[in-house]
């Protein structure tokens, strides 16, 4: 054994741990070795060029403002999983990204500018409002990129994508004109979500649904009419066509087939009576009042009874568009003169106060209305040829729909969901989907690659030539361009080395709240476009909420930055409080008090390494040539801690991983093992006080590895104090991650 070397102990240990002092040292570090890049590691040889691949895809934040606790704590999950596998030695890739999110920063922008000149984007025009809400996105992404760093997110900053850049845009405009080539996407006359606020379609998943009272009203459409309907929205009576009744119901059996004309507050009506198995009996009085072109269940209905006339009674601005009395009145006055008619017609049978869902627009707060609307739509239960496959369960040459590839890509456990139970709600909104409306009325965003000419229409990347050609106005929904994020930054629609080698990324982990928005569409996308799955695994968070369980809002006034959180306590303290307790798709309650207590683990962690290295200034790091029974004691359960720790992040419980790694330091290293070391320490027994040494030495090593990719910043700045001897890597960033056997440390 070699003479021990005196070391002494680094100055800034002399002082307690003071987060904001390192934090950003630390990041600048971590980027300039670019270790946060795989194709680094590989040439550092911190990882084999053969290596197995671990790649994910950060879910952009928009471009409308900052980053709030929700995106701090996918941030948190995001890069532990990053950190451990890229210690695994796997060629680790974590693409960063921000989303144009078109219709929300359109509206702030618009909002800006009406604000501060009273101006319209009809008053700018196209080229000037892209201009300016060019400029915001550009500021925004910068202050997005600062934030999403000082969660000490490892990044590959070298392969940013943002949804509208070039590249992005040639992988939308090639996926739209495949899709269309295959028939896939097609332009027609549907019943659609319309924004009568922001003027545009919007899709179910950007709707949000407000509970509010409402006023039931039961009536006929003229004395002689032979049934009652009951409806919460009499002014769209005057666009009815049919009453749908159950066909076995005997009240009304006699009536299915008979039209009656009349008179409905001065709009002249005629209705049909069809049969609808769907209609429930049971309910209100088994009729429905059936207004194709204001319902999408009547739209429904309408087809299946065959009924070509669908009349519009209100228009874009959700004003009555009839001739009489509601000629031009907004839908709520409107509804007030209908059922005063009605009262003075001697028509209407029943008044009930009820509850119901109102359906609003995320962006702009607005009712929806039900519009028919001459839309572009990708087709989800047409057949196609899939020319090539990877899927489980789907070969190349077989007959397919998008919608059976989606269920196909989970059904045969390709893609696993965490947690499972999410499975059944996957499969359930696959089952009600219907064609997707993919068309915006808005300026920002891509624009569709359509172009017409007198009779004439033109699809391509490359716009036509000649003359006369105008393109299609509208441009695509940003859950579109959303749907291609694995690949498209990949580098598709081109053959790239990254597309080969990490496609299909190996998780993508984002808040249960947007399973539909965003994870079913980019299995849709992926599947037809590569044959492949766009991940295989889902791992789903829950909501951050209040210490009272609350969904955090400006009006409750409980909204907790996570910036001025970091600023207080630091990133570590942040990243733990919102993974440990936070159970794969559970919401976790957040309060200000479980943030300083991680705050307190940090500093514990500090405090212990000095410890350390204060009782190990003449420590020779060579094994000594035995160990006492205690010794190795204390090692065997470091080493069952590392297996726990490790199985569960594989299984993806990071909430159980980070408890056990925090349980373990704590308690086991800091209240037992350091105290009762502290004799053997300063005792006369060099033997068992070199031992001793080594055991600690190696579980601070260890302890420090498999805490780092929870508490990145106070792992690495020990790490880089500790002698040399110490560690296996310069940087803990890219150490290796302790095995389950032979040498811990």
């Amino acid at each position: 054994m070699s003479n021990p070397q005196k070391t002494t102990v680094p100055e800034l240990f002399l002082q307690p741990y003071e987060p904001k002092a390192h934090e950003e040292a630390i990041y600048e570090k971590w980027e300039k070795s670019g270790f946060f890049n795989p194709d680094v590691c590989v040439e550092a040889g911190i990882a084999t060029a053969d290596a197995p691949t671990f790649s994910i895809v950060l879910p952009p934040p928009n471009v409308t403002g900052t980053l709030h606790m929700g995106h701090a704590a996918m941030l948190a999950v995001e890069d532990i999983l990053v950190r451990y596998h890229r210690m695994q030695g796997k060629r680790t890739l974590w693409i960063p990204g921000t989303d144009s999110a078109a219709i929300a920063t359109q509206s702030k922008v618009e909002s800006l500018i009406y604000k501060e000149k009273k101006l319209t984007r009809h008053d700018l025009g196209r080229e000037e409002l892209l201009k300016q809400i060019g400029e915001f996105a550009e500021a925004s992404k910068n202050t997005i990129i600062g934030q999403t760093k000082r969660m000490g997110s490892s990044l590959d900053w070298s392969r940013y994508a943002y949804t509208l850049d070039d590249k992005r845009y040639r992988a939308v405009m090639t996926a739209f004109v495949n899709m269309y080539r295959d028939g896939l996407i097609y332009r027609g006359n549907r019943i659609v979500n319309w924004d009568p606020k922001g003027q545009t379609t919007i899709s179910d998943d950007e709707i949000v649904y407000e509970e509010r009272q409402a006023t039931l009203y039961t009536f006929k459409y003229s004395p002689d009419f032979p049934i009652a309907v009951a409806t919460t929205r009499p002014e769209t009576k005057v666009g009815d066509t049919a009453v749908a009744v159950h066909p076995d119901d005997e009240r009304y059996k006699q009536y299915i087939g008979q039209t009656f004309e009349f008179v409905f507050c001065d709009v002249p009506v005629s209705v049909t009576i069809v049969a609808d198995s769907e209609v429930d009996p049971e309910f209100g009085t088994g009729a429905v009042g059936v207004t194709p072109a204001h319902s999408k269940i009547d739209w429904e209905i309408a087809n299946r009874a065959h009924l070509t006339r669908r009349p519009q009674v209100i228009n874009e601005y959700a004003k009555m568009s009839v001739t009489g009395r509601l000629n031009g009145l907004k839908t709520e006055a409107a509804r007030v003169v209908v059922v005063n008619w009605l009262k003075e017609q001697d028509l209407l049978m029943a008044e009930k106060t009820v509850t119901q869902n109102v359906s609003t627009a995320e962006r702009t707060g607005a009712i929806i209305e039900p519009l028919p609307k001459l839309q572009w739509f990708i087709a989800v239960d047409k057949e196609f040829t899939i020319t090539h496959s990877e899927i489980p369960g789907v070969q190349s040459g077989s007959t397919v729909t998008l919608k059976s590839l989606m269920v196909k890509a989970v059904e045969n456990d390709a893609i696993n969901i965490f947690p499972e139970r999410f499975k059944r709600v996957y499969y359930n909104w696959v089952a009600n989907l219907h064609d997707w409306c993919i068309s915006r009325q808005i300026w920002f965003g891509h624009r569709i690659p359509v172009w017409y000419r007198n009779d004439e229409i033109y699809c391509d990347v490359k716009p036509p030539t000649g003359d006369g050609w105008e393109q299609d106005p509208d441009t695509l929904d940003t859950w579109f361009s959303s749907g291609l994020w694995t690949f498209s930054t990949l580098g598709w629609p081109e053959e790239t080395a990254d597309l080969k080698t990490y496609h299909p990324t190996a998780v993508l982990e984002t808040g249960y709240d947007i399973i539909f928005f965003w994870v079913a569409r980019m299995i849709l996308m992926s599947t037809y476009h590569l044959g492949q799955i766009p991940f295989r695994n889902v791992y789903l968070h829950g909501l951050v909420r209040d210490e009272k369980n609350r969904k955090m809002s400006k009006s409750l006034g409980n909204i907790i930055d996570p910036l001025d959180l970091i600023a207080k306590y630091g990133a570590d303290a942040v990243r733990l409080s919102l993974i440990i307790g936070a159970a794969p798709g559970n919401d976790l309650p957040l309060s200000e008090q479980s943030i300083k207590g991680y705050k307190n683990f940090t500093n514990k962690i500090w405090n212990v390494t000095r410890f350390i290295l204060t009782h190990t200034t003449d420590y020779s790091n060579e094994p000594a040539a035995t160990l006492t029974d205690r010794d190795q004691e204390i090692l065997r359960a470091l080493q069952d801690t590392v297996t726990e720790i490790t199985n569960d992040i594989e299984k993806y419980n990071l909430h159980l991983a980070a408890q056990k790694a925090y349980h373990y330091f704590w308690h086991e290293l800091a209240d037992k093992i350091l105290e009762e070391s502290k004799p053997v320490l300063s005792g006369t027994d060099s033997a068992a006080r070199l031992t001793r040494q080594q055991v600690l030495v190696t579980c601070l090593t260890t302890s420090l590895k498999f805490l780092h990719p929870f508490v990145p910043y106070v792992t690495e700045t020990i790490w880089q104090e500790m002698p040399s001897d110490w560690r296996d890597r310069d940087f803990l960033l890219v150490a290796n991650w302790p095995t389950a056997s032979g040498k811990l440390k």
